[in-house]
């Protein structure tokens, strides 16, 4: 079985993350898609890479990948101080996690972006707008389908701009159940994920001349399991 194969559980999972910076308007939001049937065999494929990195990298199970700090020398989560000062291991750690989203058919990963002139506290209102697009995007998808779904995100459910994206739709029209589903990502493996393909979907869509080596992560690693081939504007 996989994702790309018939639900009939009707339920999907999405564990959602954002990127992006009010400095240059980008606002991203990504997500890892799974049916109930392929939870089990999605995390069993990225826990078998986690065991790899621990082999060749030192970096426990147990310990946070988080690509911006990751990438950027600020978090330390190998064993190896000699990997955790080389660059170039720190990327390779994150193409390898990467890599290992791509060839897992258990699951699915999307994207959806919005460039904004908005700064300030009317970024983070742009934001909750986009939030609320995809929102409406997805209950649409699942209305279509048959579906139902919930969406699990990073943080601490302090931000009440999700909740209203969600207790503003019509109950009727309501396909996502309940609100979203906070989970720290230090310890959900899943989220972890999404954090990895928001960050590297951002990197896609904003060149930067100290992070260009990511430019192309997206495409090389990611696109094989989105079905709408890269981030879409919304």
């Amino acid at each position: 079985m996989n994702a790309t194969t018939s639900n009939a559980a009707g339920f999907r999972l999405f564990y959602l993350d954002d990127s992006g910076s009010p400095n240059d308007g980008h606002i991203v939001f990504s997500w890892i898609e799974v049916t109930p049937a392929c939870w089990r065999g999605g995390l069993r494929h990225w826990l078998d890479l986690r065991k790899e990195l621990y082999a060749e990298f030192q970096i426990p199970p147990s310990a946070e990948l988080h690509a911006a700090p990751l990438i950027g020398g600020r978090k330390m989560p190998s064993t190896n101080g000699a990997v955790n000062a080389s660059k170039g291991k720190r990327r390779r750690v994150v193409r390898d996690a990467l890599a290992a989203i791509g060839q897992n058919a258990d699951v699915s990963v999307g994207a959806v972006y919005r460039i904004t002139s908005a700064r300030g506290a009317a970024y983070h209102h742009e934001r909750g707008l986009v939030y609320d697009a995809l929102i409406q995007q997805l209950t649409q998808r699942l209305e279509n389908a048959g579906e139902f779904a919930s969406v699990f995100m990073d943080g601490d459910g302090s931000d009440q701009t999700y909740f209203r994206a969600h207790r503003n739709m019509k109950l009727g029209d309501r396909r996502i159940i309940e609100d979203p589903i906070f989970q720290a990502s230090h310890v959900s493996q899943w989220v972890q994920m999404a954090d990895l393909v928001a960050w590297t979907a951002y990197q896609s869509l904003k060149p930067n001349p100290d992070k260009d080596f990511a430019t192309s992560w997206y495409s090389d690693y990611l696109v094989s399991r989105d079905p709408r081939g890269g981030p879409t504007p919304i």
